[in-house]
């Protein structure tokens, strides 16, 4: 990066007097556009206390926190938020509570407690809902949440049969969701442009809080952020926003590029400043990416360039099926390293669906090449590990809500969602915990005596077994009380297959094991229930590390959860018909957002760019042709390498066979 702004970034800082749109390209320096900006409104005066700037990750917000933090002081910086969407929702919610009428300790609830509760409105539903079908009706709830549709207004706006048992248990979701004092991750956001919708004096308050807001990745944003965003701003427009509609990747999951353009007809005033200097790359890629990019119609039209030399051709290699695509791309990465002195943390691996993966990590493990492995599932966000784990809160604090609500009917206990809406409406009311409601006389009132002795059963289960494990031998009663619940029958009872109900109880086993080792590695003061859930709570700083030690490993992962990334050497695989462009969006007439993927793909490689494809792949068992990607037909082919294409040179083949000779050796020293 260059140690001064160049002029468009200098203008997008000093543009404070009028709305702002900031058309970044690939690699053009967005990130510090917005921290330099930051400071520059700090030092015109506005305290940082008055500023807001959201991001799509906790990652991006770290990482913008800290470079804002190397330009102002301590004193400068007291108050600043920088937070994602959802960090700044939850915050106007637990702020807000009252006048929505929730209670304090609002729960969030992840995926999977919404597909319980969802399945728990089926099963007790009059309806004749399809249970199987809980995933699609999940779906269709977040996808009307993200476009800012109420429960009210779906049932009015669904067509299908399907939509229309969506639109019914949504309208019971949300009123479950209350009675629980607790909201839904797509609710940080729709719930607070409710609320400054209804409530105007609130959201002048809040206006007057946030000043001036700053919007990272803004064509990533939704419908009902686009409204939160508007509201918050109000009509002076006192904003920046910062966005590439050519790295418009997430339609899948609500995102809504037409945003961009929705600036322009809602604020007149708007200033469109672009940034096309690139800081990544070397120019041919950025050439073989403009060209690429060019094929898809434009509101906007940029075109990026670097001063950064102009490299090498960018390679297509052409393998006769998927398992020596994997076994060539591995022996490129392996002689290319041997061959520059660099590392392995240089190379990166982008795919188009994580399947894709697997045959690459069998290569790698064979040629003991370190690697990891971006987007694979976290072993405490399976079901089994959440449930033991809810659990073991609940004993450590009678008053987790969330937790309650998770294993209360986990195995089944016979209490529905009927009782558990009855009994939150009534913990609300008093504004104590579910655990401390069941104890209540008052509850009488509105739960049957059979319900009641049910709770009651649950909550005296739970503190002698609370109780157990605080006094005598903690990890002996945890096998117990798994026993006692017949866990493991319920997940075989609950899983699609007995190999997948051995999986689980495997899991469960690796945790009690993982936790036994936690505890005996602690001081004694350390290793009580409490400190070790409290451990727990903290894993997500453990993943953290995990992806900073990613820096001496091959790097795979898909192109979606590439974007914002970079590397030296980027190899991307599959670049076939039907996979990239993938079929699903070949079929619905979608090849616009598939373009842009491929050209984010392109935009993460520093130095080089490899293509590569097969001939023929294994699809569902059997073997079938494949077709080179349209895309790679669309690529300036006075910029490509085909290897395949041209004679081999045998000093090449000598260098490669030394580098594997080397890579050899290296294994076994």
């Amino acid at each position: 990066m260059a140690t001064k702004l160049n002029p468009q970034q200098q203008t997008a800082v000093k543009t404070i007097d009028r709305p702002l749109l900031v058309l970044a390209g690939a690699g053009s320096g967005k990130t510090r556009v917005i921290t330099e900006k930051i400071a520059y409104l700090v030092r015109q005066g506005l305290p940082a206390r008055h500023i807001a700037a959201l991001t799509f990750t906790n990652k991006a917000s770290r990482e913008m926190k800290a470079r804002v933090g190397k330009l102002l002081d301590d004193k400068e910086l007291r108050g600043l938020r920088v937070s994602t969407f959802h960090s700044l929702g939850l915050e106007i919610l637990r702020k807000e509570h009252k006048t929505l009428q929730y209670k304090a300790g609002i729960s969030l609830f992840d995926e999977q407690d919404k597909i319980t509760l969802l399945k728990n409105l089926i099963t007790h539903s009059s309806q004749n809902y399809d249970i199987d079908a809980v995933n699609i009706y999940s779906g269709l709830i977040g996808q009307w949440k993200n476009s800012f549709v109420t429960p009210e207004q779906a049932l009015s706006l669904a067509n299908a049969e399907e939509e229309q048992e969506a639109a019914q248990i949504y309208v019971d979701y949300a009123r479950s969701l209350k009675a629980y004092n607790a909201v839904d991750f797509d609710d940080l956001i729709l719930l607070p442009v409710l609320l400054f919708q209804q409530f105007p004096e609130t959201l002048e308050k809040w206006q007057n809080i946030i000043r001036y807001l700053l919007v990272d990745e803004y064509q990533d944003t939704n419908i009902t952020q686009y409204q939160l965003v508007k509201l918050l701003v109000g009509k002076l427009g006192k904003f920046t926003v910062v966005g590439d509609d050519d790295q418009s990747i997430y339609a899948w999951r609500g995102a809504h590029p037409e945003n961009l353009e929705q600036l322009q007809k809602d604020y007149t005033r708007l200033e469109v400043i672009k940034l096309e200097q690139n800081y990544r790359s070397y120019g041919r890629i950025l050439k073989v990416a403009n060209q690429l990019i060019a094929n898809n119609p434009h509101a906007f039209e940029k075109k990026l360039w670097s001063d950064m030399g102009y490299g090498d051709p960018l390679r297509v290699l052409a393998h006769k099926n998927d398992l020596e695509e994997a076994k060539q791309v591995v022996a490129e990465i392996v002689h290319h390293k041997f061959k520059t002195g660099g590392c392995f943390g240089n190379y990166a691996i982008l795919y188009r669906s994580n399947h894709q993966s697997r045959l690459f990590e069998r290569s790698l493990r064979e040629q003991d090449v370190p690697y990891f492995i971006t987007g694979s599932a976290s072993f405490f966000s399976y079901a089994e590990i959440k449930d033991i784990l809810s659990y073991l809160r609940l004993f450590v604090n009678s008053d987790d809500d969330a937790a309650f609500l998770r294993v209360v009917n986990t195995p089944r206990r016979e209490i529905g969602p009927t009782t558990l809406e009855k009994l939150g409406a009534y913990a609300n009311g008093r504004h104590i915990s579910l655990f401390s409601a069941c104890s209540e006389m008052g509850l009488k009132q509105q739960l049957s005596e059979s319900a009641i002795a049910r709770l009651q059963k649950f909550c005296q289960w739970t503190l002698r077994t609370s109780a157990e494990i605080q006094s005598g031998d903690t990890f002996a009663v945890m096998h117990a009380f798994i026993q006692q619940i017949n866990y493991h029958q319920w997940l075989h009872e609950n899983s699609t297959s007995q190999a997948a109900a051995e999986r689980k109880i495997k899991n469960v086993d690796e945790l009690l094991e993982w936790l036994q080792r936690l505890a005996e590695k602690t001081e004694d003061s350390e290793n009580t229930l409490e400190a070790i859930v409290a451990k727990i709570q903290l894993l997500d700083i453990l993943d953290r590390n995990q992806e900073e030690e990613a820096d001496s490993q091959v790097s795979l992962m898909t192109f979606h959860a590439a974007k914002g990334l970079e590397f030296p050497h980027v190899f991307l695989i599959g670049f076939e018909e039907d996979i990239l462009p993938h079929q699903n969006s070949v079929e619905t007439g979608n090849i616009e957002e598939e373009r842009r993927l491929a050209y984010v793909g392109i935009t993460r490689a520093q130095h080089t760019c490899t293509f590569s494809y097969c001939t023929h792949r294994k699809r569902y068992g059997d073997i079938s042709e494949s077709a080179p990607s349209r895309f790679l037909e669309e690529l300036p082919q006075d910029e490509l390498e085909w290897p395949s294409k041209k004679p081999v040179d045998k000093e090449e083949q000598k260098v490669r066979g030394k580098a594997n000779l080397a890579h050899l050796k290296s294994m076994l020293s």
